[in-house]
C-alpha cells in the first residue's frame, strides 16, 4: 500500500484533513489512540469512528513482528512480515537510528550482500516502509532513518520519495536525519533535488576503479566514480547535508595503497565523510573481513591526507545484521517466530491499549 491510498482510504471513510492527520500521526508514532488535545470519541465524524477499526486492523496488517534478534551493541534485527507473506528486515541501531527495506530483495546483485542472491522479488509500498518506523517507534523512541536495508532505494523511487516526505513532515525526522543510500542512479538525482523533503545521501562507493566497482555491483548503472562523486557533490552542496560515502572494506579487494590514493583523489575537498565499514560476514561470499588494525591504519592515513573518515563497525554482527542475512535464516527455518506479534495482538492493538504515549532519529 502506497501512502496516498492510505489517504484515500481515510478520506472514503468520512475522513477530514485534521482526522487523517492525526490517525496517520498516532499510526506512524505508535502512541496511545486517545493521544492529543480531544479523545477520537469527541473529534470524529460518526462514519469515521464506525470505520476506525477496520482501519487500525489494516494499519496493523502493513507489517507485523516476526522475530526479534538483539544484539550485544544495542542494536535490534527485526524481521518484519508484510500483508502477502514476504519478508524484510529493519534494524534498530543504537542512538535512536532505524535501518529499514525498501524491496524485497534486490537487482544490483552486490557481491558482498545476501540480499541480491534471490534477485528482486517485489517494491515495498510507501505505507509499508513507515510500517517499519511504527513497529519499531513501539519498541523505543526512532529520531533517525536510513534507506540502507534490503534493496536498493533508487529502484523504487516513487514509494521511497513517498515515504522520506511522510517521514520528514507527519513522521516528525529531521531532513538531515533521514538518509538516502544508493548506489547511484541518474534517475534519483534529479528526483532528489526536485523533492519537497531533501534527505541526507549516502552514496554507495566502495571503489575508486570503475572496472572493480563494476564487478563487485554488477548491475549497478554504468556511471564513473568521478561522475557519482560529481553528482553527489552538486547535491550535498544544494542541501546542505554533507555527503556519506559508504565504503565496505573487503579484504585485498579494495583496502590498499591504490584505493587510498583515488579516495585521495576523488574526495579532497568534496562537502561529506568517507565511512569505512568492514565487512559483515556473509555466507558463501568469497570476501573476508581485514584485521581491525588494518582498518584503522587505512582510516588514519586517509584522515592524514585530508580525507574525513569514520570507521564504522558494522552493528549487531552477533546477530547476522548484514542485510538479507536474518531473511535467508527464516527461509530455512532456522529462525524461531514471535508468536505474539504475528497473531491477532498485533504492535497497533498494542499501542493503543498502553497508558504510556511514545513520543517520535546514517
Amino acid at each position: 500500500m502506497r501512502i496516498d491510498e492510505l489517504k484515500q482510504r481515510l478520506r472514503d471513510a468520512g475522513a477530514g484533513p485534521s482526522h487523517a492527520q492525526r490517525i496517520l500521526r498516532v499510526w506512524s508514532h505508535a502512541l496511545h489512540s486517545d493521544s492529543g488535545r480531544r479523545p477520537p470519541q469527541r473529534f470524529f465524524p460518526a462514519p469515521l469512528l464506525a470505520a476506525l477499526p477496520a482501519i487500525e486492523a489494516e494499519l496493523a496488517a502493513l507489517a507485523r513482528l516476526q522475530a526479534v534478534h538483539p544484539g550485544a551493541d544495542g542494536s535490534e534485527r527485526l524481521l518484519v512480515a508484510l500483508a502477502d507473506g514476504q519478508t524484510v528486515e529493519s534494524v534498530l541501531l543504537p542512538r535512536d537510528g532505524l535501518c529499514v527495506s525498501s524491496q524485497v530483495g534486490c537487482a544490483v546483485g552486490c557481491r558482498f550482500c545476501m540480499t541480491g542472491r534471490d534477485g528482486l522479488l517485489r517494491q515495498v509500498g510507501s505505507a509499508e516502509i513507515v510500517a517499519q518506523v511504527a513497529l519499531a517507534r513501539a519498541r523505543r523512541p526512532v529520531r533517525k532513518v536510513v534507506f540502507m536495508g534490503m534493496g536498493e532505494p533508487a529502484h523504487n523511487l516513487d514509494n521511497v520519495l513517498d515515504a522520506i516526505e511522510f517521514l520528514g513532515t507527519v513522521g516528525n525526522v529531521g531532513h538531515k536525519n533521514l538518509v538516502f543510500s544508493t548506489v547511484g542512479d541518474r534517475r534519483a538525482f534529479e528526483r532528489l533535488h526536485q523533492a519537497r523533503v531533501r534527505p541526507a545521501l549516502a552514496l554507495s562507493l566502495h571503489s575508486t576503479r570503475a572496472a572493480l566497482r563494476s564487478q563487485l555491483l554488477p548491475r549497478a548503472p554504468r556511471l564513473a566514480p568521478e561522475e557519482l562523486v560529481a553528482e553527489a557533490e552538486r547535491y550535498a552542496r544544494a542541501t546542505g547535508h554533507p555527503v556519506q560515502y559508504q565504503w565496505t572494506l573487503l579484504e585485498g579487494v579494495n583496502d590498499g595503497p591504490e584505493e587510498v590514493e583515488g579516495l585521495v583523489r576523488l574526495l579532497s575537498g568534496r562537502y561529506g565523510v568517507l565511512n569505512l565499514i568492514p565487512f559483515n560476514a556473509v555466507d558463501g561470499a568469497a570476501f573476508s573481513r581485514p584485521a581491525w588494525a588494518h582498518c584503522q591504519q587505512m582510516a588514519r592515513t586517509l584522515h592524514q591526507r585530508g580525507i574525513l573518515t569514520k570507521l564504522r563497525d558494522s552493528a549487531g554482527q552477533d546477530v547476522d545484521g548484514g542485510c538479507g542475512q536474518l531473511r535467508a535464516r527464516a527461509a530455512q527455518g532456522l529462525v524461531r517466530p514471535l508468536v505474539k506479534a504475528t497473531g491477532a495482538d498485533s504492535t497497533w492493538a498494542r499501542a493503543t491499549r498502553s497508558s504510556t504515549a511514545r513520543t517520535a532519529p546514517g
